[in-house]
């Protein structure tokens, strides 16, 4: 059976975003920033709570990518690199070293890096690697 690690993410919601502190065993990496709750809403909504198994996903667009699939009612969600959730992102999570105002960030390729090089060096260990999404209230 493979290891299993997981990332928490820790969410605030507010009307023109959602931000996020993710952390790993206990460790804050990043923050996060994403858009406002709309009801799982296609293209303008985060995705909802839950637990989501992280894969390596290659996009032409964003090249090799952190991919969280099995959303409910959703497809090509990402973790890339944004620092304006309602002018940049579609439902993806953009991690950012620092936290702005609402759904915003600044430092997002940082934060990313860092966040891939802890991924994929747990995926390189064989490791499963999974995302578990909650409300900080």
């Amino acid at each position: 059976m493979k290891a299993r690690h997981t990332l928490v993410l820790l969410r605030k919601y507010g009307e023109q975003g959602t931000n996020g502190t993710l952390s790993y065993q206990g460790r804050t990496i990043c923050y996060t920033i994403e858009l406002p709750w709309k009801d799982n809403k296609r293209r303008i909504s985060c995705i909802p709570e839950g637990l989501y198994k992280l894969q390596r996903h290659r996009y032409q667009k964003h090249g090799e990518q952190i991919g969280i699939p099995h959303v409910v009612g959703r497809d090509g969600i990402l973790i890339h690199a944004a620092n304006h959730a309602l002018t940049e992102l579609l439902g993806c999570i953009a991690p950012v070293m620092e936290l702005t105002g609402a759904g915003a960030g600044i430092k997002s390729r940082l934060a990313l890096a860092e966040l891939k090089a802890l991924v994929y060096a747990l995926w390189e260990m064989g490791c499963d690697v999974y995302l578990d999404i909650k409300s900080a209230t």
